[in-house]
């Protein structure tokens, strides 16, 4: 693989290439966040589709994938359980989730999305995954190198 100007790029074991190698990296991880950030944020649509927070419509996806505690919603959603706990008031409010005893220990309660907190839920998604026209024009063979790069980066 060659670098952006056409020199080769050297992996990080070498001591001359380490840098150009982190160079590489830190632009194309650059180019990531303005592409997923800037140009094509969807944060605002999610939020002007569904009337809500996103920080709520993301609570609603992750309990779309399974029920949680209040405990480990807050650490999926990266905040404190009296935050998480104002959250799930207002999407309780809306209808949207629903509070139960948890079977193993009654001080705790389980949350679940309701029908229509999973309605919410699949709009944020369908919205948030909807291809940039800037990525279905690439060519199909740059795509497939870009979706086996991306999925490498994941692992």
């Amino acid at each position: 693989m060659g670098a952006p100007d056409g020199g080769a790029v050297r992996r990080s074991g070498d001591a001359r290439g380490g840098r150009a190698v982190n160079d590489v990296a830190a632009r194309a991880w650059g180019r990531m966040l303005d592409l997923v950030l800037e140009r094509n944020d969807r944060r605002k649509e999610v939020v002007d589709a569904l009337g809500m927070s996103f920080v709520k419509t993301k609570a609603l996806r992750r309990l779309a994938a399974r029920p949680m505690t209040m405990r480990e919603l807050a650490e999926e959603l990266l905040t404190d359980r009296p935050y998480a706990t104002v959250l799930v008031d207002d999407l309780e409010r809306r209808g949207l989730v629903q509070r139960e005893v948890h079977p193993e220990d009654r001080r705790s309660k389980i949350v679940s999305v309701t029908p229509a907190g999973r309605a919410v839920s699949d709009t944020s998604a369908q919205i948030l995954q909807r291809a940039p026209a800037s990525l279905l024009a690439l060519p199909e063979e740059d795509l497939a190198a870009l979706d086996r790069i991306l999925a490498r980066l994941a692992e």
